[in-house]
């Protein structure tokens, strides 16, 4: 049964997108795994990280996307396979043949404010629960890509996935974030939530005195399980980003210490996954669960902002869908 990993973080612009694209590849490639992708963001950055413009469009024209998916399941009939809403073929990788992607819509928003109108939550929870359930059969990892900040879709996924992987940069406004995400957790109260698989560091450059201090910090807090590797700022994983057409090589895209700190990390992903220790017990509950208005409310009265560090010095083929 394949794990199924909500990345996030509250805040934007840490490059979760890009974690979830390059860390598809590399398991793809050196792993040899099944990776299922599921655009769970309305900006539907990793559809087209993924995949050609022009054929998301194509599928977002023939209704082959996460909203129309989620819209049959939990406002109509509940009759949809979600099978039938997997793009195979996908990934400029030319090595990388186990990458599937369910993509996203840019009316996600407005499928969310559907289902807060009609307080349809625990259809949408029992519709995330039933697709992750069935597609853990299928492939060796899930990867669901979020949106920032806690939606009423990220909300389900975080209470529905087995983990979940919060990017981050060495910086203080992308940890306020993060620490959004463990009191929204706290907030559970006994409520199913993923479980933290560590906190990935993105984009470091190792030149600037503040982020080695930020890593430094992370890495000696036993509640962020912070990974030990990190991926540094290169221009090679930002130009990654773009879909390239005419295919390429895995060591063309993650040329040099790129594709050297890409595969340091899936290994750990993997290492981590497996490891007892990662599984968190369940949180007490002495009361109720609150609700989501009640969560957000308590979220903003009582995160605490991380400390800041001293000043820094910086230096400018087809699907292979057997059950098993």
């Amino acid at each position: 049964m394949g794990p199924s990993i909500a990345v996030m973080n509250a805040k934007g612009g840490v490059g979760k997108s890009t974690v979830v694209m390059s860390l598809a590849e590399t398991l793809s490639v050196y792993h040899r795994k099944n990776v299922l992708v599921i655009d769970s963001d309305s900006q539907t950055s990793i559809s087209v990280m993924l995949m050609h413009m022009s054929r998301w469009e194509e599928l977002e024209r023939a209704k082959r996307t996460l909203v129309d998916y989620l819209a049959e399941m939990v406002l109509g009939e509940g009759k949809a396979d979600w099978k039938d809403f997997v793009a195979t073929r996908v990934s400029d990788v030319e090595d990388a043949e186990g990458i599937y992607l369910i993509p996203s819509h840019m009316e996600l928003s407005l499928f969310e404010r559907e289902i807060s109108g009609r307080q349809l939550y625990d259809r949408l929870a029992m519709a995330a629960r039933a697709l992750l359930d069935d597609a853990s059969r299928y492939f060796d990892l899930i990867f669901i890509d979020c949106p920032p900040g806690i939606s009423i879709l990220t909300e389900t996924w975080l209470r529905q996935c087995d983990f979940f992987l919060p990017p981050t940069k060495a910086d203080y406004l992308s940890n306020r974030g993060l620490s959004i995400i463990h009191r929204y957790r706290d907030l559970a109260r006994g409520g199913r939530f993923a479980d933290n698989l560590g906190i990935l560091i993105n984009q470091k450059d190792g030149r600037v005195k503040s982020e080695e201090e930020w890593h430094q910090r992370m890495l000696a807090d036993p509640e962020s399980r912070c990974f030990t590797s990190c991926i540094p700022r290169r221009a090679y994983i930002q130009r990654a980003a773009d879909f390239d057409a005419t295919m390429r090589t895995y060591m063309s895209k993650y040329p040099g210490d790129a594709g050297d700190a890409m595969r340091n990390v899936a290994a750990e992903l993997i290492e981590r996954i497996a490891d007892p220790s990662v599984r968190s017990a369940p949180h007490p509950s002495n009361s109720s669960p609150a609700s989501p208005a009640e969560e957000a409310a308590a979220v903003v009265r009582s995160a605490t902002p991380p400390p800041i560090p001293a000043a820094a010095e910086e230096t400018p083929p087809e699907p292979r869908l057997a059950a098993g």
